[in-house]
This record gives C-alpha cells, sequence and structure tokens, in this order.
C-alpha cells in the first residue's frame, strides 16, 4: 500500500457493544489532515445512518501494533478525552493522524512489519448511549428579501371577533399573515390593540427549523401621518409562529 500511494484503506467491519465498527488505516498519512511521513490510524462507527440523528454513543478505545517479533502489542490510547463521542455529524473520532513515524514503521528491527505484512487490533468499550435532543438549523442569505403589505381593515366599529387575519402573503420564499386582536390580547386585553407578524401553515421539517426575520409592524394615521410603529426581530418556528406586540395602540387612540 505504501509502494502504490494507497491513500485510505478500511478494514472489515466488528461488532463491539452493540454497533458495527471498522479500522480506517493511511499508510502514507492522511493528506486531508496534511500529514505526512507517518501512518494515520482511526476507529470509526460502521454505516452512515447506523445511528438515530439524535443519539450519542460514548466509547473507550484502545488501538494496537503487533511487534511480531517480540510477540508483544504497542498500545495508544486516546489521551485527551477519557471517553469519546460518535454521533451522526462526526462518525470518526479524531485518532492518531500521527500514529506513528512511517520510518520507524517500517523499520524492521523494530518488528511492525514482518514479511510484507502488518497487524493492527482494535479494543472499545461502551460506555453509555444517549440522546442529544433537539438540534437546530441555521440557514442564511446573503440577500435579504424586502416586502411591504397593507392589509385595509374594513368597519373598525362593527368588528365583533376577538381575532381577524390578514389574506396570506410571501415574503422570502414563505407565506405570512398580519394577526389583528381588535379588543386585545394577553395583558393588552381590554385595553389595547394587539398586533403580530405570522407564520402562515408552516410545516417544519425535522431538525427543528426556524426562520429568523427582521420586520416593522404599523398602524396608518391617515390624518396626520402619526403613524404607530413597532419594528422586531424574531426566529420563528412551529413553537413560535407569531411574534408582536399585545399592548400596540390603546384601544382609545385615533386610528
Amino acid at each position: 500500500m505504501t509502494e502504490n500511494s494507497v491513500d485510505g484503506y478500511e478494514a472489515e467491519e466488528f461488532a463491539a457493544g452493540g454497533h458495527k465498527w471498522k479500522l480506517v488505516i493511511y499508510p502514507n498519512g492522511n493528506k486531508k489532515r496534511n500529514v505526512e511521513g507517518h501512518v494515520s490510524l482511526y476507529l470509526e462507527l460502521a454505516g452512515e445512518y447506523s445511528l438515530q440523528g439524535d443519539w450519542e454513543i460514548y466509547v473507550d478505545f484502545r488501538l494496537f501494533l503487533l511487534d511480531q517479533k517480540r510477540g508483544k502489542y504497542l498500545v495508544l490510547e486516546d489521551a485527551f478525552a477519557k471517553e469519546n463521542c460518535f454521533h451522526r455529524e462526526m462518525l470518526r473520532l479524531p485518532g492518531f493522524d500521527r500514529f506513528m513515524p512511517l520510518e520507524e514503521f517500517t523499520n524492521a528491527s523494530n518488528g511492525y512489519v514482518v514479511d510484507d505484512t502488518c497487524v493492527f487490533s482494535a479494543e472499545d468499550f461502551v460506555c453509555k448511549e444517549r440522546t442529544k435532543g433537539k438540534r437546530e438549523r441555521l440557514l442564511t442569505t446573503n440577500n435579504a428579501v424586502m416586502h411591504r403589505q397593507v392589509w385595509k381593515v374594513e368597519n373598525f366599529s362593527k368588528l365583533d371577533d376577538p381575532f381577524y387575519k390578514s389574506e396570506p402573503f410571501v415574503a422570502g420564499n414563505q407565506k405570512w399573515e398580519i394577526q389583528f386582536y381588535p379588543k386585545g390580547i394577553a395583558h393588552g386585553m381590554g385595553t389595547h390593540l394587539s398586533l403580530y407578524l405570522a407564520l402562515f401553515d408552516f410545516k417544519p421539517t425535522p431538525p427543528v427549523f426556524k426562520i429568523f426575520a427582521e420586520f416593522c409592524l404599523r398602524i396608518v394615521d391617515r390624518k396626520h401621518a402619526n403613524h404607530k410603529t413597532w419594528s422586531g426581530k424574531h426566529c420563528f418556528s412551529a413553537t413560535s409562529s407569531s411574534w408582536g406586540l399585545p399592548k400596540f395602540i390603546r384601544a382609545s387612540s385615533p386610528v
């Protein structure tokens, strides 16, 4: 493998702690980590989908290299972590980028390579498994979308229902609606008008999906142009699909 510049080699899978594992060796060093002149060796959880998305596995592990002349194993352990964690985003542990200098590894007097054969071994103990809980994904856009939506409410004095909403509109590839409580809501009930921006018919896709928006809500003063405006920022989600002010303006204020 060394002479033919094999990049990486994955050994056959083996079972331990209810999961399948495999050793991965880079005989000329892991080029992805800019390693040269060394053998790189890693323990990997076999199978991209062997773990559910919200689970973690904590493992103690040791890697071995056999000195075939003396019948002894060289033992390597992770000196930086007592328990190493596997999860869906990191199936391979950091392992050992510089497991051993290639010159030392191939030196016949050391007994690691005999008759062009070397022997590696792995020992791993699954300490515990646990769920990671909820995950979130943050997607950003380089070109923010500006949208202006006007909602004209007719016959305001005859509004009897506690809640009204505008026709849905599209902004930033997402449907929205304006929500209006003429008699108020929460701690604005009976004294104020309440106004909110809300997601319309939002169907989140796992993992947890949120939309961050900057927006302003406004009630227009058509006589004096003394508009009532409130600016807000919010991460909209399935559990927090609307945002605004319960005390947007006093019910007795001229509109």
